[in-house]
């Protein structure tokens, strides 16, 4: 028997008014994500991929259309519901790391532990940012880490409640290519271990060959 998807995306519409009008950015967007599969969410600037990421992830509603997380009917619960649900199955990535400054590196990683309630944060915490290479790192705050030491916590961040599903916007936009290229190595390593399923937004073509599969997104629709 096949497992049922992590993400169910049917006929996803979102529409906003503007001066001219309505404009439609993401027009009956239709996709499927089994556990453990990769995608990459690939197009130009303004073609609705971070929005289309945003309502995957609960944080934006569209104006049509559904979404189901792990058999959940997304926008059948509200906003309170929506980030329990999002607590317990979905980690972020992001292109400007999105760490807290007034946090240590250590205290970033154990805060989405500490709101479940897990008694064991900071150990696993500890133990996550020896896997991305900075246990040396712990007590440093944000402003002192590199760019790619930051994006490497908040890999560790996402990665350390074991997640099902990894959303991932332009995470080596903000990285020169050597960092990006090494941050990226370790994110599909650790997604792989965790088996996790991941979606990955990048304008990066080599980038998104590395996932399963691509949905290419123009003016708002899936094309081919």
């Amino acid at each position: 028997m096949s497992e049922a998807p992590i993400i169910t995306v049917q006929r996803v519409t979102k529409q906003v008014a503007d001066s001219t009008g309505t404009l439609t950015i993401l027009h009956e967007i239709d996709f499927s994500l089994q556990p453990r599969e990769s995608v990459a969410i690939v197009g130009a600037s303004g073609s609705g991929k971070s929005t289309l990421l945003s309502i995957i992830a609960g944080l934006d509603v569209p104006s049509s259309g559904s979404v189901k997380l792990a058999g959940q009917e997304m926008f059948a619960l509200d906003e309170d519901q929506r980030a329990a649900l999002r607590a317990q199955n979905v980690g972020f990535v992001f292109q400007s790391f999105q760490l807290l400054a007034t946090l240590t590196a250590l205290e970033n990683v154990m805060l989405p532990l500490e709101l479940m309630g897990r008694n064991d944060a900071r150990a696993a915490a500890t133990e996550m940012l020896r896997r991305v290479g900075l246990g040396e790192r712990l007590g440093h705050y944000p402003k002192v880490l590199s760019g790619g030491e930051q994006q490497r916590v908040a890999l560790a961040r996402a990665f350390v409640v074991r997640p099902a599903l990894l959303l991932a916007d332009e995470p080596t936009g903000s990285l020169d290519f050597a960092t990006g290229e090494t941050v990226m190595a370790l994110m599909f390593d650790m997604n792989r271990e965790a088996g996790t399923t991941l979606v990955l937004v990048t304008h990066d073509r080599a980038i998104a060959e590395r996932c399963d599969r691509q949905l290419h997104i123009e003016a708002g629709r899936i094309v081919n």
